[in-house]
């Protein structure tokens, strides 16, 4: 099979409801078409359904028993994967213009188009529980993104971070979260120097105590509501999902997840190598018991 191919068997499956869907399945539909892999019959049903990107082709197939004339979906290939990931990242980046956006873009476009290397997939029990539910969030109002996430995450090396001290982070955060590289200096199939991006999987009702780092860093969320604030003691802001936020150097910052899985695309622009700190705060105890979906999401730190 040809890449050409493999691409346009997926395009079959392009999620319903995203933005010119339809369109899309259609385009794929015709070129199986003139290559032999689509009857003509199959065809007429992805004509019938394009102009509606919530119709199923699916639905039709079967009332209309063609089901089988359609070509099963191949596993995506490793680099088809990638690819497809970091476009569909930039693409919904661009939908942003607060402090870091363009930054991270301008360093995101130096991969666009490149070759991934294969890293280590060991398997990450973090990953394996939480990431079909931040998934299934993220695709109902960004179908692409999530398909995009759910075909490359088993293509990169997911890390639960053991660096802080355990005393310090807490045993929640310890054993409730990870974080993989798409673009960075270690496991990364994107190799890159003083750049780190990647995805950031966080349990449900989990502290990320307060803490801060040389790097100034992008936190874009796919899920929320998730509660955040900027210093020690300070009021604990609750934001939705897709609401950027930029933390400069150095500034301390806190992340207390809501009932959903925190799942982001996070980046580091430079100092990437520089070690982050934990910044001790006296209301931890109250935090790690808070639950933002029990009427407290208005609690100040």
């Amino acid at each position: 099979m040809t890449e050409e191919e493999e691409t346009h068997r997926a395009e079959l499956l392009t999620p319903l409801g995203a933005e010119g869907s339809g369109r899309r399945r259609y385009a794929a539909a015709m070129a199986l078409n003139r290559s032999g892999r689509l009857s003509d019959a199959a065809l007429e049903v992805y004509r019938i359904c394009s102009p509606r990107d919530h119709d199923d082709p699916a639905a039709l197939l079967a009332e209309r028993g063609l089901s089988g004339d359609v070509p099963p979906p191949a596993p995506p290939r490793f680099a088809t994967a990638l690819s497809r990931l970091l476009d569909e990242a930039d693409q919904y980046l661009s939908g942003f213009s607060g402090p870091g956006i363009a930054e991270v873009r301008a360093g995101l476009s130096q991969w666009r188009g490149g070759r991934p290397l294969r890293v280590p997939t060991p398997p990450n029990p973090v990953l394996e529980q939480w990431l079909p539910r931040a998934l299934a969030s993220l695709g109902e109002t960004h179908p692409a993104l999530a398909e995009a996430i759910r075909q490359a995450a088993p293509c990169l090396t997911w890390i639960t971070y053991d660096l802080y001290p355990p005393e310090e982070i807490g045993a929640a955060f310890r054993s409730g979260h990870a974080f993989a590289s798409i673009v960075g200096e270690e496991e990364a199939p994107y190799g890159a120097r003083e750049f780190d991006l990647g995805l950031f999987l966080i349990a449900p009702d989990v502290l990320y105590r307060d803490h801060r780092h040389p790097a100034p860093e992008l936190y874009a969320p796919l899920t929320g509501p998730h509660g955040w604030r900027f210093g020690a003691g300070e009021p604990l802001a609750v934001l939705p999902a897709h609401v950027p936020v930029w933390n400069e150097p150095m500034r301390p910052h806190m992340t207390k997840v809501g009932p959903e899985p925190f799942l982001c695309l996070y980046c580091w622009t430079r100092d990437v190598n520089a070690p982050a700190e934990v910044v001790p705060a006296k209301d931890w105890p109250a935090l790690e018991e808070l639950r933002l979906d029990d009427g407290t999401q208005d609690m100040a730190g």
